[in-house]
């Protein structure tokens, strides 16, 4: 599998987790506060380390229990968090050339890149401008484009909407829509809507372990747990 493959336990976090996400894929973690979801990206992410466990990334491996730990940085992942957090003393091209130019591309090659992922997020006319003169929804799709721009293996996406107003949430969720098709993610969401319209298959935490997992609509349409029931009570998946 080219894809992600990952077993980590975290015995401080209550975290004995056991999944795996195919090259292209998008998968939702779900869960209610406490159950895992964040804990599970923070570790792909190189930013907690497990007690136990063992996590590939297409053929790569980012940890395992012989010893390997491969930094953040050169693990080929990408973290979309819940704020931009956007670099405040850069242009937003800047930003966004930050990543290709940290891998070695040079000035110009980098700018130009970044210039290509803005078009992509519709901000292209903003790339001049500082992020303290952005709206919210304005530097998250700056992030978006930062994040893609470093071309990751992995895309994490932590609550990437959660601190939208909530008219921008289906304008970035239509962005993500389309820049996210045949990429490998994994999203973090306590929005049913986002996982309908994002991911392929949804893993449902409950406790630091998983307790359901499936197709989004299968697993939605035959909930097997009091969260997915209470999650999805009333949603419409006529379409």
């Amino acid at each position: 599998m080219s894809g992600l493959i990952c077993h980590a336990v975290l015995a401080g976090r209550g975290l004995d987790v056991d999944f795996e996400v195919a090259e292209g894929e998008t998968v939702a973690l779900l869960g209610s506060n406490g159950a895992g979801k964040s804990t599970v990206v923070q570790i792909l992410a190189g930013l907690l380390r497990p007690d136990h466990g063992r996590a590939t990334l297409a053929g790569r491996v980012l940890f395992d229990d012989a010893g390997t730990w491969l930094p953040p940085h050169t693990r080929g992942t990408a973290l979309l968090a819940q704020e931009p957090l956007l670099f405040p003393h850069l242009s937003v091209r800047d930003n966004v050339a930050f990543g290709p130019r940290s891998a070695g591309a040079t000035r110009a090659g980098s700018r130009l890149l970044a210039d290509e992922w803005l078009a992509q997020a519709e901000v292209a006319d903003l790339a001049d401008r500082r992020p303290a003169e952005l709206s919210g929804g304005q530097a998250q799709r700056v992030a978006v484009a930062r994040a893609l721009a470093a071309h990751p293996s992995l895309l994490l996406l932590d609550e990437p909407m959660t601190a939208l107003d909530v008219a921008a949430v289906p304008a970035q969720r239509m962005l993500l829509h389309r820049v996210l098709a045949d990429r490998t993610v994994i999203l973090v969401t306590h929005d049913p809507l986002d996982a309908l319209a994002l991911a392929d298959r949804v893993v449902v935490l409950d406790g630091g372990r998983i307790v359901e997992t499936g197709p989004t609509r299968a697993v939605f349409a035959r909930p097997g747990t009091d969260f997915t029931r209470a999650l999805t009570f009333g949603l419409d998946l006529g379409r």
